[in-house]
């Protein structure tokens, strides 16, 4: 995609339809100024391709029990597909409340789209709304790679993340499906699993962090423990701050673990990637 496309994808869709942006808390604009209409709620239907795939019961029941009283009040950002048939683009959890909630009509902005640009906005808006969780970003992050040619860099710029936290996120789906189901569901954070990628069982520890409601440094501390049982554990060698402060600059600028080894007046750079698609610029 061209450079200024990206750019106002990244905006997300704020870029679409002025300073209206995707607050929920904010009241609607007029019908006149903003093009809301209302939509038969029927006529509505939510998209295959939306990133956000889990809607917390405890959440969307309180969404319900205020569209109910109140109605719906930030509108939901809709696709035309045909006669009587929209998608939607944001606002699903709304338009499922509004289900709930018996509404038999939902107000609606109705916005040209491709199916690219319908599923690129979806990712990005879940995203910069932190509606995702770190497994379904990552699934978004891949959907983007593998069907719109996205690098990691171009992610980076577009969702306004730093490159290590997408090749971070991005590693997520090395995990054991067990695993990320936890992640899914609640019951472990992205930090556990970004801690459990380090352990040659991640499912076993996984499993005893539910049981045992274990926090990320426990993780940690099983990983290192781990390590130096089997023998994959060496003693670190002491770094000034400088080659620490300046590793930590490398690492960020790549979105790769960068290393300085110090050998004499030389050195080496150590660059580490967990597979081929990471090195994609």
């Amino acid at each position: 995609m061209a450079e200024d496309g990206r750019s106002r994808l990244g905006r997300g869709l704020a870029s679409l339809l002025g300073d209206m942006g995707a607050d929920e808390a904010r009241p609607a604009p007029s019908q006149k100024g903003m093009g809301v209409r209302k939509l038969p709620i029927e006529f509505v239907r939510a998209s295959a391709r939306n990133p956000r795939r889990t809607f917390l019961e405890e959440g969307l029941e309180e969404l319900t029990a205020s569209v109910r009283e109140k109605g719906i009040i930030q509108p939901i950002v809709v696709r035309p597909l045909g006669a009587n048939s929209f998608e939607i683009v944001a606002g699903e959890r709304r338009w499922r409340a509004a289900q709930r909630a018996g509404l038999h009509e939902v107000p609606v902005v109705v916005v040209e789209l491709t199916d690219r640009e319908a599923m690129e906005i979806a990712i990005i808006e879940n995203v910069q709304r932190a509606d995702l969780n770190a497994v379904e970003e990552a699934q978004g992050y891949e959907a983007l790679m593998a069907e719109f040619a996205y690098t990691q860099a171009d992610l980076a710029k577009v969702i306004g993340k730093s490159r290590s936290h997408i090749a971070n996120t991005l590693r997520l789906m090395k995990l054991p499906d067990t695993v990320k189901a936890y992640v899914a569901d609640g019951r472990l954070t992205a930090g556990h699993a970004r801690a459990l990628l380090s352990h040659d069982d991640p499912e076993r520890v996984a499993r005893r962090v539910v049981e045992k409601g274990l926090n990320v440094r426990d993780v940690e501390a099983l990983t290192k423990a781990r390590a130096v049982l089997t023998g994959t554990a060496r003693a670190p060698t002491p770094k000034d701050a400088d080659t620490v402060a300046l590793e930590r600059r490398l690492t960020e600028a790549l979105g790769l673990a960068v290393s300085l080894q110090a050998k004499g007046e030389a050195g080496e750079v150590r660059i580490r990637y967990s597979d081929l698609d990471q090195l994609v610029v």
